[in-house]
């Protein structure tokens, strides 16, 4: 006889995670009752826990589960032929109960995030798409803001975890006085446990959602560091979307009064922008190439290296997918689809322009 209770804890986890899909089905009530009233105190709680940790604690957590559901598999499969009639009932409500949990547990620390409104709508930037003339108008402009920066650097250092955390923070907090969006407190910024097998499979940094902490790759040039510290930051202030945390990790980076994070804001947010003039207008994308200085050629160099030294195969795959997307479409194919974080920095770009040309008249 099957265990009742086993299925009423079925009963109750699909009930629950019934009702939390539905609800996010209402972004402004997300908003109000979530994102900005109950999320921020348990995020804060995350991190105040996980920072008395000197190491991320959530890659230990994360490994234990894969370990667990492996094990599972294993003994089930081994088991497979003795099991009894029942069991073949128990050990799918089981498996069921547990993938409901997780859903639950992540929805509530964090994953419910994923149905707010965008964040642009809180900062009031415009979604106005940009036509290729625009675009390259915003490129030239990142081109020359970009090698302006790199002028002025003397020596990009090299980075600790700390410092990147203390630095960071001075950021947000710089930030939060200007829009309560970018309050940060108990900071927790880790470096991953094991760099190496992140580099190969190509990733920068990621949010740990059950722990709370921002992971960053510190085998990445430093120079990237800056930027891609300030992007995770964002996922931990509930900013679920990559594009979103792109913006605000932009903001934060180059509003820094620390010329390296203004660097690497610009640096990053030109990749953006040249691959997507790339994309729609090569030729134009080779005149924007030209004008970079080369030392900024040289950072391009060095970040192409980085991947290609961890994961070559897959670097070469891509380039060459690319190229043949080009070539099979005519470079012509693909001339509307958009990035958001470029939106965005077209319409930023666009309300700045226009307030300096009215102040500007005014005078």
């Amino acid at each position: 006889m099957i265990s009742r209770p086993l299925f009423y804890k079925s009963f109750i986890f699909i009930g629950l995670a019934s009702l939390i899909f539905l609800f996010g089905f209402f972004p402004s009530l997300v908003q109000k009752y979530y994102s900005t009233g109950f999320y921020p105190y348990i995020s804060s709680a995350l991190r105040f826990i996980s920072a008395l940790f000197p190491f991320a604690i959530g890659d230990i957590i994360y490994a234990l589960l894969i370990c667990s559901v492996l094990y599972k598999i294993i003994r089930f499969y081994k088991r497979r032929k003795s099991l009894k009639k029942q069991d073949r009932i128990i050990i799918p409500l089981q498996i069921l109960n547990f993938f409901l949990i997780l859903y639950i547990v992540f929805k509530i620390v964090w994953g419910l995030n994923y149905s707010r409104p965008s964040i642009s709508e809180e900062l009031e930037i415009g979604n106005e798409k940009y036509n290729i003339k625009e675009l390259v108008i915003l490129g030239n402009y990142f081109v020359d803001k970009t090698n302006s920066l790199k002028l002025k650097q003397v020596k990009v250092p090299a980075y600790t975890i700390k410092d990147l955390e203390s630095k960071s923070v001075a950021a947000y907090l710089l930030m939060a006085k200007r829009n309560k969006v970018f309050s940060y407190d108990n900071p927790c910024l880790k470096a991953v446990l094991n760099s190496w097998i992140i580099s190969k499979i190509g990733i920068e940094g990621y949010y740990a959602p059950l722990t709370g902490e921002a992971n960053m790759n510190m085998n990445l040039p430093d120079f990237v560091k800056p930027y891609v510290s300030c992007h995770e930051i964002a996922h931990q202030l509930g900013i679920a979307y990559e594009d979103e945390a792109n913006l605000l990790g932009y903001l934060t980076a180059s509003n820094s009064p620390d010329l390296n994070y203004q660097y690497s804001a610009n640096y990053e947010m030109l990749r953006y922008i040249l691959f997507e003039i790339r994309m729609k207008s090569p030729d134009d994308y080779k005149l924007l190439h030209d004008k970079l200085l080369p030392q900024v050629l040289a950072d391009f160099k060095t970040e192409k290296e980085f991947w290609r030294k961890y994961n070559g195969d897959m670097f070469g795959y891509m380039d060459a997918a690319f190229d043949r997307f080009l070539k099979l479409n005519n470079q012509k194919k693909g001339i509307d689809s958009y990035q958001d974080i470029v939106i965005w920095l077209w319409n930023i770009y666009k309300s700045e322009s226009q307030a300096s040309e009215s102040l500007t008249t005014r005078r």
